[in-house]
């Protein structure tokens, strides 16, 4: 019986140990013949290390594809602490090349991981600084190509390009609004390493490759960006105005071409410049009365509704009219007298507009306001867009009826204001506004995506709007908007002078001077509306301002666009204020004893009687007593 309960047990133990021999058989036959590379990879996992390759960001161009914002190659530091002896003499090295503070660089370099960026002190140093790094043959530091955004027109568009941050994460603007297809993916480069910080030569490393963000084209035409850039600075220099601010848009797509504000930044140095500036791209954020520029949305609104024939129909401009017991004055003291409709725009009677909104009516004028794109945002693709103020229904009433009809009590944004003003003029459609033209592959330019223009509504009739290009540029030949007027095209528009309100209480002397305006008024092909804050030393009248600006933006613009000159339009009424402008004739050909003129003078250049060239050419409009350079050449048979 003991004998073979001793038996029993024997085999008990020697078949736990088969079970056991069998699991071990099993298991290595597993981890040798099916979890192989499975546990092979976990392995060489614990050794492989990896350097960063930093991808490029997507370029940011203007509609013809010349870069606003690119990418520079540039170096940072990278260490892989384990392999660093001698921390403390490595760390003293860094810091004297680098002019960083030593137990900084020292904390960084002695941290517990398998490879640490030297951010800040050693990203993106320039090239004098990586040859100094290199030249110390430091072990466990490296040199790692990186990049670097660049804006290389500096100032222009910053308000909207933005910029990015050290990491080249966009922080600001259209930077910043579509960081997610510009910042692309980094890639690395993995190796194995033993324990002491050597490669392990039988195994390959490898390389992930970085892929580059996508390209951004937008809607904006450089030339006319510069143009417009420089008219604003002229601007801000010669009135110092708290602020100033523009857009320049096509009519006929909603495409912006140009915008742009003052104070603005330089993206490059950023850090230079108070948050306030960066943050804020006025043309879209900021929101103000805009005065007698409103009053092309109530005139556009009345005749719509056939409340008069602006030719025919009459008001008479005492010099105020009363509503709801509050005298509203014409800024002409006594009035303009008997007036048609189409002499209450170009006055900018403020009476005259009240009684234009009686006859709309409360509920129709508040209609057209909404319906025109006011009191909601445009949801134009810019950061930080502002909706602007209006009434709610249970607010709006007789006087605020009146007030609105010429651009007081409502608030606006530039890009809504000239949004509404393209309606009126392309024929009645509403467009929404854009500055993102595609996104493209950045290694192909293949364009991914495209945006056409996209109809938010039909405000007035193709009909009302013909009259509309008529009356404006009838404001511009005969009256206030006659500092924007252009010899040869046919510009319209309307300005402005509105007073501003702080707390509720209008300001003495202090306004918003504006113009805005188009050309050619037959058939528009650009919008211009330029907006100035508290000017200095200067008579504070839009018309006087800011026309004369919009006129220098269009006068270079319109020979752009390839808009030929034209003797067709209304004239411009001269006053004994104005200087007449006068086509000038063709001379080429002529013998010099024919130049002649009693409106312009002649400067002579070159030997002979005949006149081989002439600057500026037949056709141009010039201010009378201008200068032509006669360029003269000998007759053929005089030649010996």
């Amino acid at each position: 019986m003991q004998e073979f309960k001793v038996t029993k047990r024997i085999k008990g133990i020697a078949l736990i140990c088969f079970i056991i021999f069998l699991s071990i058989i099993l298991k290595l036959g597993y981890s040798q013949l099916i979890s192989y590379k499975s546990l092979s990879k976990l392995a060489t996992d614990q050794f492989e290390r990896s350097f960063p390759l930093t991808s490029s960001r997507g370029l940011i161009k203007d509609k013809y594809g010349t870069a606003i914002a690119l990418n520079l190659p540039v170096t940072s530091i990278a260490v892989i602490p384990f392999q660093i002896e001698n921390k403390e003499d490595t760390a003293n090295k860094l810091a004297s090349v680098l002019n960083a503070d030593k137990d900084i660089i020292l904390s960084k370099i002695s941290k517990k991981e398998s490879m640490v960026k030297l951010s800040k002190e050693g990203r993106k140093i320039d090239e004098n600084l990586a040859k100094k790094v290199k030249d110390l043959n430091l072990k466990g530091v490296y040199l790692i190509q990186d990049n670097e955004r660049y804006y290389p027109y500096d100032e222009l568009l910053s308000s909207t390009i933005g910029f990015c941050g050290i990491d080249n994460q966009g922080l600001a603007g259209i930077e910043s609004y579509y960081d997610y297809l510009l910042k692309g993916k980094n890639g690395t480069l993995n190796y194995k390493m033993d324990a002491k910080g050597g490669l392990f030569s039988s195994l390959e490393s490898n390389i992930v490759s970085p892929v580059s963000g996508f390209n951004i084209n937008l809607t904006i035409d450089l030339n006319i960006q510069q143009i417009l850039e420089r008219e604003l600075t002229n601007a801000y220099n010669k009135y110092k105005p708290e602020s100033i601010y523009a857009i320049v848009m096509d009519p006929n797509n909603g495409e912006i071409l140009a915008l742009s504000n003052r104070p603005n930044y330089d993206p490059n140095n950023y850090q230079n410049y108070n948050q306030e500036i960066y943050n804020r791209n006025l043309p879209v954020w900021k929101s103000f009365e805009p005065g007698s520029a409103f009053k092309v949305f109530t005139f556009a609104a009345a005749l719509e509704e056939k409340c008069f024939d602006m030719y025919k129909d009459t008001y008479y401009d005492k010099g105020f009219e009363v509503v709801s017991g509050r005298t509203i004055k014409s800024w002409k003291k006594g009035g303009h007298g008997l007036q048609t409709f189409l002499e209450v725009l170009e006055n900018s009677s403020n009476p005259g507009f009240v009684e234009i909104s009686r006859r709309l009516g409360v509920d129709k004028l508040y209609d057209y306001i909404k319906l025109f794109g006011f009191s909601k945002k445009t949801n134009v693709d810019i950061v930080g867009e502002s909706t602007g103020i209006f009434f709610k229904k249970d607010n709006y009433h007789e006087l605020e009826n009146a007030t609105c009809s010429f651009g007081q009590g409502i608030s606006v944004t530039a890009i809504q204001l000239i949004s509404a003003f393209c309606s009126v003029i392309n024929g009645g459609l509403l467009y929404q506004p854009y500055i993102t033209k595609s996104i493209e592959i950045s290694s192909t330019n293949d364009v991914l995506v495209e945006r056409s223009p996209s109809i938010t509504r039909r405000v007035i009739s193709e009909e009302t709007s013909l009259l509309m290009r008529k009356a404006l540029e009838s404001v511009v030949a005969n009256a206030t908007g006659r500092n924007a007027y252009i010899d040869g095209y046919r510009v319209g528009g309307k300005t402005a002078t509105a007073q501003i309100a702080e707390n509720g209480v209008y300001l003495d002397n202090q306004y918003i001077l504006s113009f805005i305006g188009a050309a050619p008024m037959n058939d528009p092909k650009i919008a211009v509306y330029i907006a100035m804050e508290k000017p200095h030393s200067t008579i504070q009248y839009g018309g006087t301002v800011v026309a004369p600006i919009v006129r220098n933006v269009l006068k270079d613009v319109l020979p752009l666009l390839k808009i030929d000159t034209t003797n067709e339009g209304l004239k411009k009424e001269y006053t004994w204020l104005d200087t007449k402008s006068y086509e000038l004739i063709n001379y080429v050909g002529l013998d010099k004893k024919m130049v002649k003129s009693n409106t312009f003078k002649f400067e002579f250049i070159g030997e002979g009687n005949i006149v081989a060239d002439q600057i500026p050419k037949a056709g141009s409009f010039l201010q009378e007593g201008s200068k032509v350079v006669i360029i003269l050449k000998e007759k053929e048979n005089e030649i010996s």
